[in-house]
């Protein structure tokens, strides 16, 4: 999808202080081989707060802007992140199962605003994305999500092996909507702290995330088509488990 103009920043002070200033960065674009005093200091704000970075060819940048991008773009998000701490803790304060959905390579915009609305209707505690490698929450996706967005915090997080283990550490159950298993996704427990994990819509689940859930479940095909949307899949799993707590 064609990156939208108003979602972007460029010129490296202007992304500086936009960092200084509180906004949220979605990913940042520096130009390869790019080592002046002014990229080093961009640099440095940005991993001082976080900022997902990475190098590019100065052909990409020209081909998201015309004007004096001084080799810097920055791609600003519609949300503001969520601590994923603070979520799980104010779940079990409040005396209730936290429910996550992780999404592991989403990358198509409008899969991810579906599976948005849908987790925010469903009622989620929290969506968990890795910084790298997953859809920019621009205003496409906000528009896609039906403004669901606005409502239910996205948990950025930097190593999704990590936080899977932190999860689970945490009492939280994580369990895989996979085609790689005989068991059904009606055949499992949702009554419980849980993190339903689905993969790209190329190639699934990572080996190394898979190896980590403690549940994988599919959903049953009767048709000649063995696979389903991943917004679609989100939906399924997510409902079933909702139906399980009601």
């Amino acid at each position: 999808m064609k990156e939208n103009q108003k979602d972007l920043i460029f010129g490296i002070r202007a992304i500086i202080e936009s960092i200084n200033s509180g906004k949220e960065i979605d990913k940042l674009l520096i130009q390869k081989e790019l080592n002046n005093d002014l990229i080093k200091e961009l640099l440095k704000v940005a991993r001082d707060h976080n900022v997902p970075i990475s190098q590019v060819p100065i052909e990409k940048l020209n081909r998201l802007t015309r004007k004096n991008h001084q080799g810097a773009i920055a791609f600003i998000s519609a949300v503001r992140y969520a601590s994923l701490d603070n979520i799980i803790d104010q779940a079990y304060q409040e005396g209730r199962e936290p429910f996550f959905i992780i999404l592991d390579r989403v990358t198509d915009v409008r899969n991810f605003g579906a599976i948005a609305r849908t987790a925010e209707c469903a009622g989620l505690d929290g969506i968990i994305i890795p910084s790298r490698g997953s859809a920019a929450i621009n205003s496409d996706a906000m528009k896609t999500s039906a403004g669901a967005l606005n409502y239910i915090p996205v948990c950025r997080v930097d190593n999704l092996k990590n936080t899977i283990t932190f999860l689970k550490e945490s009492g939280i159950q994580i369990i895989a909507c996979t085609e790689k298993t005989d068991t059904s996704v009606y055949d499992i427990n949702f009554k419980q702290p849980v993190a339903i994990l689905l993969g790209s819509e190329e190639d699934g689940i990572s080996p190394e995330y898979l190896k980590l859930t403690d549940l994988r479940g599919r959903i049953p095909m009767k048709g000649k088509i063995d696979s389903l949307n991943v917004s679609v899949s989100a939906a399924i799993t997510i409902y079933e488990a909702i139906r399980q707590r009601f």
